[in-house]
């Protein structure tokens, strides 16, 4: 089994402490009273840091450092953390992830310059500290010195663990001078003591302002394997002037700890931790980290197991015996189980894809002069990874346009009696089988007669042609199409809606658009929770067998003789409404004569429906979804294909290319009519 490289698992955590770093910093910029963000931006910096250098990353410790030592004085509460600092402050934490995860192509004049940046912030409080240390050095009282006197009491197994006390003991007096004392009163016999265990304690008395949490930074990483406790100097009673001396200079062979008194505040209180390493252990087995190609091979088993048990519940329903039918039962019951149990460890909430978008508002809000206020909500659902990954690109395309063409600029929207910021909404909600991601805003809305207008220079709609409103708002998904009057470097090419709607039905999903002049636009994506395996229809043409999407289907109706004689029409009268049709013989060229009772299924995407005529309806399947050659790319009306149970292969429709099939024929047939 092979095992991962250890700089690949320090890009996955830098990953994630990035995330949390880029959270901390946009909550800051709303709430910069907030002490806990501070800490939290702090706790991933220092993490970043630590980390970077224990994997060799020394560019990465060197920049963070210097990023570490700039923000210390927010955390000190010495500078505010201001619009301006947080921007320079997400443009090193952008530098940073360059550094890991793409060192060669990181320029060192842009690191140079964010930190001149970041020094801009920090020269005015360290010009304010040099003019109140001038003059004559503060002398520090005698009865109340500077400086903590602490105990560090290591867990037995420290060294094991690839942490050095001598180190840290070395970090430690980089915060100012110290006077350290071994106690040496827990070592055991020669005989009895254990090279890889750590008996020794020490006692520290560090002359230094610094605070308790530069303490704490220093042990950061072990603070679970030891033992702190620190006492301000002050509280101390003076020690014996033998202790004064240098630890080398020391005549007693045992020197005496430096008295801790009963005030003494223990970081981690706690007797003896013995019982620690197997509640640890407890916690880690809470989660574990797989690499994702080990759950895509782990799914497609699944499926093929999935295609076994379909072939052995047909063998078995083919025979007579009871037993074979009760095994068949059985497996079909357990791999019905282990499908859903592999279909929700692929899942991933949602949350984590919204996250990366706090971040876009913020640059564009500040880019285009525009007060946006980004709200989600719905981040605990759930949809497949692969889904995740896929959604990310129409998301920026959507986000990007309604910032750039829906908000309105602050005159505008103060004109129109709104608020001067404007508003964002991304939301996602379950619904039956499927998924639906909303992306809203408040601004001012699409102009229908604009759209239409637009459409019919180009030639995709005759003019006087009497469509709905759900049909125009379509040609904004049409390859080059865009109403925008100049083109920005973000929008108005006509591109980005495109990319959403191909992305979106190469997904098996579907877009809903709606809109209201002067109040907003909301553009809601329909999508499948999995793209491994899904819940189909199967249907017969002829003698071949297709797949419907479940989640597709509304309704099955009969082709009576009245729809048969309507040939030229291709319209079905479903109880008082006429929904367009298509003969699946016909488009698919089935040779022969259609059966006598032919089926129609009508399916539909967003507000548009649509029959397929087929001769039979088989009945529900389980669909484990196989991709297509490169060589059958254009074929449009496929997204995939299946096995059946027989051992055969079933193609599976593309619902979204069939509706837009009967549209393009529909409108065809009605401008004919027309002329």
């Amino acid at each position: 089994m092979s095992s991962m490289d250890p700089t690949e698992i320090f890009r996955q955590e830098a990953s994630e402490l990035f995330e949390i770093l880029e959270g901390a910093l946009l909550d800051l910029g709303l709430r910069p009273d907030d002490r806990e963000l501070v800490d939290s931006a702090f706790r991933a910096l220092h993490t970043i840091k630590g980390s970077g250098a224990m994997f060799g990353f020394d560019k990465v410790a060197a920049f963070t450092h210097e990023f570490e030592t700039a923000f210390e004085l927010v955390r000190k509460g010495e500078i505010k953390p201001t619009q301006e600092l947080i921007s320079v402050a997400l443009a090193a934490k952008d530098y940073i992830r360059a550094l890991i995860e793409a060192p060669d192509s990181a320029d060192s004049i842009i690191g140079d310059a964010i930190l001149d940046d970041l020094k801009r912030f920090v020269a005015p409080v360290e010009q304010v500290l040099s003019v109140e240390t001038n003059g004559e050095t503060p002398v520090v009282s005698e009865s109340r010195p500077a400086g903590w006197q602490l105990r560090l009491e290591f867990e037995s197994h420290i060294l094991r663990n690839g942490s050095n006390p001598l180190d840290l003991l070395d970090d430690l007096c980089k915060l100012g001078p110290c006077f350290v004392v071994p106690l040496t009163d827990g070592m055991p016999l020669l005989d009895d003591l254990e090279p890889e265990d750590c008996y020794l304690k020490w006692d520290v008395t560090l002359h230094s302002g610094c605070d308790k949490a530069e303490i704490d930074d220093v042990f950061m990483f072990v603070q679970d394997e030891m033992k702190l406790t620190r006492v301000p100097l002050a509280q101390v009673e003076r020690a014996p002037p033998a202790l004064a001396m240098p630890l080398v200079e020391a005549e007693p062979a045992a020197p005496a700890a430096a008295p801790i008194p009963a005030a003494a505040e223990p970081v981690a209180p706690r007797e003896r931790r013995r019982e620690e390493p197997k509640r640890t252990e407890e916690r880690g087995i809470a989660t574990v980290r797989v690499q994702a190609e080990r759950l895509d091979e782990l799914m497609d088993r699944v499926g093929e197991l999935v295609i076994a048990q379909a072939r052995l519940s047909q063998l078995a329903a083919a025979g007579s015996d009871l037993s074979i039918k009760m095994i068949a039962e059985e497996i079909e019951r357990l791999a019905a189980s282990l499908r859903d149990t592999t279909m929700g460890a692929r899942m991933v909430p949602i949350g984590s894809l919204f996250g990366r978008f706090r971040r876009l508002v913020h640059d564009l809000s500040r880019d285009l002069g525009k007060p946006v206020e980004f709200v989600t909500s719905g981040e605990d659902t759930e949809l497949d990874k692969t889904m995740i990954e896929c959604l990310a690109d129409p998301l920026v395309h959507l986000i990007r346009n309604a910032i750039d063409h829906g908000i309105e600029d602050s005159e505008t929207r103060a004109a129109a009696g709104k608020t001067e910021q404007g508003r964002i909404e991304l939301y996602a909600v379950h619904s039956g089988a499927q998924v639906l991601v909303t992306v809203k805003d408040n601004g001012g809305g699409l102009s229908t007669a604009r759209i239409r207008a637009k459409a019919e220079e180009q030639g995709l709609i005759a003019p006087g042609v009497a469509i709905s409103d759900h049909e125009i708002h379509q040609f904004l998904f049409h390859p080059g199409f865009s109403t925008a009057q100049t083109i920005s470097a973000l929008s108005g090419r006509g591109v980005g809606m495109d990319v959403v709607k191909r992305t979106i039905e190469n997904m098996r999903g579907s877009i809903d658009l709606s809109t209201k002049v002067g109040e907003g636009t909301s553009v809601t994506l329909r999508l499948p929770l999995t793209l491994a395996i899904i819940e189909g229809l199967l249907i017969r043409v002829g003698e071949g067998r297709y797949i419907i999407p479940l989640p597709a289907v509304e309704e099955c109706v009969e082709l009576t003789a009245d729809d048969e004689r309507s040939r030229g029409r291709n319209f079905l009268n479903v109880r008082g409404n006429l929904v367009p049709f298509l003969r699946l013989r016909d488009i698919l060229d089935v040779p022969g004569a259609p059966g006598q009772h032919q089926k129609t299924i009508i399916i539909s995407t967003g507000e548009t429906r649509v029959g397929l005529v087929a001769d039979q309806i088989i009945g529900n399947h389980q669909t484990v979804i196989k991709s297509l050659s490169k060589l059958h790319s254009d074929v449009t009306i496929f997204s995939g294909a299946t096995i059946l149970g027989d051992g055969t292969a079933a193609l599976i429709l593309d619902v979204a290319q069939l509706v837009g099939l009967a549209q393009s024929r529909s409108e065809k047939q009605q401008m004919s009519e027309a002329a």
